[in-house]
């Protein structure tokens, strides 16, 4: 196994970013696809974050299927957007393990448990108090097939208008394709309740 630590100042950039954003409830819409849903997707999140996005010229290859795109933000993060998902691309930030062979698996998991409390106050500094933060193997964690934290080891959920934030580490598997895990978050679009 191999590890990396590095900064979070990528993180940290990222994730004042995201804390930037008043109402997510702007950002999303239908999916569509193609270049016309892509240029629709690219001006409404522009309009509602001010995020630049990658130029759309009439040479610009736009797949039929496609209905992503990304934006940079004023602090120069990359966030690649979908019709209900960001993604902020930091990938030279924190701390992550690679080539795990199944019997370093459980060196990975320490290190994610090690890592994950750093990640988790940075967070708060941003982001405030989490609605929820557990871990795999709690009664209460929602890790089932299919349910949000599926192939999560921690997880912690701030609740936005229109948006949930999600931290999270990936749980080590022996057939996974990467081999690698590490630290993450993303933005998932919500219902608004009032």
């Amino acid at each position: 196994m191999k590890t990396q630590d590095r900064s979070l100042d990528d993180d940290e950039r990222a994730m004042a970013d995201l804390a930037d954003v008043p109402d997510w409830t702007r950002l999303w819409g239908p999916v569509e696809v193609g270049r016309a849903g892509v240029v629709a997707l690219a001006q409404r999140v522009s309009a509602a974050t001010g995020w630049l996005p990658w130029p759309i010229e009439e040479s610009t290859e736009i797949d039929p299927d496609q209905s992503s795109w990304g934006l940079m933000t004023r602090r120069e993060t990359l966030m690649q957007v979908y019709p209900g998902v960001v993604l902020p691309e930091s990938p030279r930030s924190g701390w992550s393990a690679y080539q795990i062979a199944p019997a370093e698996i459980p060196l990975a998991e320490q290190g994610l448990d090690q890592y994950w409390p750093r990640h988790v106050e940075l967070a708060r500094r941003h982001w405030g108090e989490p609605a929820y933060v557990g871990m795999l193997g709690q009664p209460e964690f929602p890790g089932g097939p299919g349910q949000v934290a599926d192939g999560r080891r921690h997880l912690a959920v701030w609740l936005r208008r229109g948006a949930e934030f999600h931290l999270y580490a990936e749980q080590p598997e022996a057939d996974s394709p990467t081999r690698a895990v590490g630290i993450n978050y993303s933005v998932y679009a919500a219902e608004v309740t009032r």
